[in-house]
């Protein structure tokens, strides 16, 4: 049976980040590091020491080669792959324009090299 690809966009891999959790009141809750095992325009899946909460608004530091992405996003979904170790798809909730471009650019670079 062929796996057809669903996404909207092709995913990539990038490679470090930092993130912060906020709460409903905006109050940081977590913050911690990250490594991400892929990136697209609309959203990061990362992997993190504890889970993240689906109430809680993560704000990303993205490394992209020389540049960083600042971006807000929500959790779609979240898998504990072993013990302390979790699998969080991120949705990119409103970025704005200048980290958008930093992000396509950062994946036409690689898409070219691969």
């Amino acid at each position: 049976m062929k796996n057809e690809e669903k996404r909207k966009h092709q995913r990539f891999s990038s490679l470090n980040l930092s993130y912060v959790c906020l709460d409903e009141d905006q109050r940081a809750v977590k913050h911690g590091m990250g490594r991400t095992l892929n990136l697209s325009e609309s959203g990061i899946l990362l992997e993190t020491h504890f889970p993240i909460e689906a109430q809680h608004t993560v704000l990303l530091s993205i490394g992209l080669g020389d540049d960083v992405a600042d971006v807000r996003g929500r959790l779609v979904h979240s898998r504990a792959m072993e013990e302390e170790v979790h699998e969080i798809g991120i949705e990119f909730v409103n970025p704005e324009e200048k980290a958008l471009q930093s992000i396509r650019q950062f994946i036409r670079l690689l898409a070219l090299e691969g």
